[in-house]
């Protein structure tokens, strides 16, 4: 079997540093990241961990579909995947990178839209502690700061001041 001589990376748990030396290794830490679906009709927010791979509550039984139109319907759900990005910094843990990217599921035909290339996309910047919120919406802004006020205060309080303006500290 020929050895493949591209790029490789590892998706790990522990210190992405840690035993892996060499040259054209690198790795992906996904420790600090957390899917948070924002339900857009009931309001409300909640940690996934299966969004991680597209395994979670929302996504499952669905087949993923490039034509929006076709999952539109009285039975469409929209809802906002949130990736949220934690650190520790001097003062304690924050979130430190927050992006969001849409989604709508049918479940009644078995059907959802999403942009994969936008998920992809938005996790990366919110590993790279990138704050990319605006196009959600004011009132999902404020479901997602109340989410991540009450899911750690500290956290919420040790985060930048961008993050609070973006989201309107309230």
């Amino acid at each position: 079997m020929a050895e493949n001589k591209g790029f490789k990376f590892n998706i790990i748990k522990n210190d992405p540093l840690d035993g892996h030396k060499g040259t054209n290794i690198g790795s992906i830490s996904l420790d600090n990241v957390a899917p948070v679906f924002l339900d857009v009709q009931n309001k409300e927010a909640f940690i996934d961990i299966g969004g991680m791979h597209a395994r979670s509550s929302v996504e499952k039984g669905v087949k993923w579909i490039k034509e929006k139109e076709v999952v539109e319907g009285d039975e469409a759900k929209p809802y906002w995947l949130c990736w949220v990005t934690t650190e520790r910094g001097e003062n304690g843990p924050y979130y430190a990178g927050v992006t969001a990217c849409y989604l709508l599921v049918n479940k009644s035909i078995r059907r959802g839209y999403k942009s994969m290339p936008e998920h992809v996309n938005m996790m990366d910047k919110s590993m790279k502690h990138q704050i990319e919120i605006d196009h959600i919406g004011e009132e999902n802004k404020a479901v997602l700061r109340e989410f991540l006020k009450s899911h750690n205060a500290e956290m919420w309080h040790n985060s930048e001041a961008l993050l609070h303006e973006t989201l309107g500290n309230k």
